[in-house]
């Protein structure tokens, strides 16, 4: 064993060892800090102190260098040195932040101001529905709000597309594109025809296709690059999480209350394999070197190992703390993320 590794595994103790090389993935917790494993071993490596609560969002630079989560009960994202695991920064975005994206500087944030706050003491549930969504677009070099974009009611899924921010918009049951500068709304698709409760928004690796999960209809939706509905395909129940493999071959599908990973082919639309895994497995990443696949089982509070080519669970890793969302570093595809 080599003396880094020794030197890692002695500090591990006494705390946490956060080195920069090698790859790692990150896993944020709704009742914990993040969770580092180490993809050499797939063994839990460390944690990173978020000092916050309910992280659900997260994300990495290209660097490597910062790793960012969106905090449900205190309503702001975290901003996190890798290298010695110190928190940099908190930015406010406002209530329910959720899904996170990060591009080069620029984090981009859904967030919903009317859902589960009760601004108004009187308000219904059926109100909160109406109320927009919003997309918070943060410098994260310096911790400005660059641009407040106002979306549809229930922001949820984001996409970074060739032609603009794309959203998954929840009880509006749309899908929006938005202008990456201006925030402009460019696009607006109902999907209220195919189903409810668009959930997962995922762009095929060379831009030509979409895929947009509809949690409450058990299916998704696919795209052309025109931003039009050109084919639904049946799912389990309750899917979430959605990506292509990283040669837009095949399309994995994190269905919930089906308890399975499904795998699609891209090109057929054709199921491939149902893998079984635990309860709440929302999101998902591969390797970067696109042989495993990692998947994080909130109320299982465990992570799966699955070989990308047999399709099968290698090996389950405890997680205590509700895990939600997964990235790795360096970037591989999954639901939170791309290369």
């Amino acid at each position: 064993m080599s003396i880094k590794k020794n030197l890692c595994i002695a500090l591990l103790l006494a705390m946490p060892c956060y080195a920069s090389a090698g790859s790692v993935a990150y896993v944020s917790n709704q009742d914990g800090a993040v969770t580092v494993i180490d993809l050499e071993t797939m063994e839990v490596k460390g944690h990173l102190e978020i000092d916050a609560k309910g992280a659900r969002g997260i994300g990495v630079t290209q660097d490597g260098k910062w790793l960012i989560t969106a905090n449900k009960d205190d309503g702001n994202i975290s901003v996190v040195d890798t290298a010695s695991g110190k928190l940099v920064r908190h930015v406010a975005i406002g209530k329910n932040p959720e899904f996170l994206r990060v591009q080069d500087d620029n984090a981009y944030v859904t967030f919903e101001p009317g859902v589960g706050n009760d601004p108004v003491p009187q308000q219904t549930a059926v109100a909160d529905d109406k109320i927009p969504g919003h997309i918070a677009v943060v410098a994260l070099s310096t911790g400005k709000l660059l641009l407040d974009i106002v979306g549809k009611p229930e922001t949820e899924g984001l996409e970074l597309g060739k032609q603009g921010l794309i959203v998954a918009n929840e009880s509006d049951n749309s899908l929006s594109m938005h202008d990456f500068n201006s925030g402009k709304l460019l696009k607006n698709i109902s999907v209220a025809r195919y189903g409810d409760r668009p959930r997962g928004i995922k762009a095929s690796p060379d831009g030509s296709l979409y895929v947009a999960t509809l949690e409450f209809s058990s299916k998704f939706l696919v795209l052309n690059d025109k931003f039009e509905i050109i084919k639904e395909v049946a799912t389990g129940k309750s899917p979430v999480g959605i990506s292509f493999d990283h040669d837009g071959k095949r399309v994995f599908v994190a269905s919930s209350k089906e308890k399975a990973l499904q795998v699609y082919d891209a090109k057929t639309w054709a199921k491939l394999e149902d893998i079984p895994v635990g309860d709440r497995c929302w999101h998902f990443t591969f390797t970067p070197d696109n042989q495993q696949i990692l998947l994080a089982c909130g109320k299982s509070n465990e992570l799966l190992v699955i070989d990308a080519n047999r399709l099968e669970v290698t090996k389950r890793i405890s997680n205590r703390g509700l895990p939600w969302g997964i990235v790795t570093y360096p970037k591989a595809m999954g639901s939170l993320d791309r290369p």
